[in-house]
């Protein structure tokens, strides 16, 4: 069973989480280049980590975005204390902030399985199979990434979770998206991913009532563990 280690930086900031994010790549990363160059040519064993955390109000927008689908201008990002990046995931726009769970997994897919597609459903699952702790039927939206509501209903359909996720030499970057107690607002100011007949909604909308945010963590670290079938390690 391989081990993650496991680290929730609570709320912190968009760019210093993506600068410790790409740190823990580049670690992973030149292990592998380093046992390339010494003719080592089977997968080696690395470290993993995965992160947790929540951001202050960002819209983030991924290498196939258009800059169309953020709805403000610079003064009305000061406006909604609200900060706007491109970055380097795949996907298009979205917003991260206060009551969203955010999660990053580092992984070297070659201690798991080189299957990119495999890790992208392996994290809605885990969400799907949180969802379910709490009574709540989700799905997956054919031709779409995320954690769905209502699918087969076009004017009811609204995503719950999102993703977006690179991979480079197998080291996964960025992640997931899981709206708890999200202010849903902030929605109003982008296309969400570029879908704009989509809504968007959160656990804590669905149940009518605040949501336990450490209760949720731990139900979904427990399916991340049992599907990818690792060990969380705190460090």
């Amino acid at each position: 069973m391989q081990k993650v280690y496991f680290k929730d930086l609570g709320l912190a900031g968009y760019e210093e989480t993506w600068d410790y994010q790409e740190k823990l790549h580049k670690e992973i990363v030149d292990l592998k280049l380093k046992a390339r160059d010494e003719g080592i040519l089977e997968p080696i064993q690395s470290k993993h980590y995965l992160l947790f955390c929540e951001h202050p109000h960002v819209y983030t927008i991924g290498k196939s975005g258009e800059d169309k689908n953020l709805l403000l201008n610079e003064a009305q990002l000061v406006e909604k204390n609200a900060t706007f990046h491109r970055i380097n995931r795949g996907g298009d726009i979205t917003y991260h902030g206060p009551g969203q769970l955010v999660g990053y997994p580092i992984l070297n897919l070659e201690n798991f399985f080189t299957d990119i597609s495999k890790f992208m459903r392996f994290m809605e699952e885990a969400i799907m199979m949180t969802l379910t702790d709490y009574e709540i039927k989700s799905e997956r939206n054919p031709g779409f990434t995320g954690v769905w509501l209502d699918v087969e209903n076009p004017l009811k359909a609204r995503k719950i979770a999102a993703m977006g996720v690179r991979c480079s030499r197998w080291v996964t970057l960025h992640g997931f998206a899981f709206n708890l107690n999200t202010d849903l607002d902030y929605f109003e100011n982008i296309v969400p991913c570029g879908i704009a007949d989509k809504q968007v909604t959160s656990l804590s909308s669905e149940l009518g009532e605040k949501v336990n945010v450490e209760e949720v963590k731990e139900k979904l670290k427990t399916h991340l563990s049992e599907l990818f079938k690792f060990e969380l390690i705190s460090f």
